[in-house]
């Protein structure tokens, strides 16, 4: 299990069952693990979620219109999870939601 800290510097876990849903759900995310963690640490922005869960964005360093959304849940300020990841270039989805953190 690793730890990222949020915008909120809370405490977010990948937890071994959390990567196992994210590489099935979505194989193509196996090769970001790291970049993961990095945008729950450094997100270009987050979103607050229809469920109180912050959803994280950052476009991916080697393409120019896609990016990584990982969707995490801040349980109390000292403790975190992440609910799963994928890679989209389907912005507009997002802009209907409201902006919690900006870069």
């Amino acid at each position: 299990m690793d730890i990222a800290l949020s915008i909120n510097k809370t405490p977010i876990r990948m937890t071994d069952e959390r990567w196992y849903h994210i590489t099935t759900g979505h194989p193509e995310m196996a090769a970001y693990y790291d970049d993961i963690l990095e945008t729950v640490e450094e997100p270009e922005i987050v979103y607050l979620g229809s469920n109180d869960e912050h959803i994280a964005i950052k476009r991916l360093n080697d393409e120019i219109s896609k990016y990584i959304v990982v969707v995490y849940k801040e349980l109390n300020e000292n403790d975190g999870f992440i609910i799963t990841s994928f890679i989209t270039n389907k912005m507009l989805y997002f802009v209907k939601k409201k902006i919690i953190w900006k870069r």
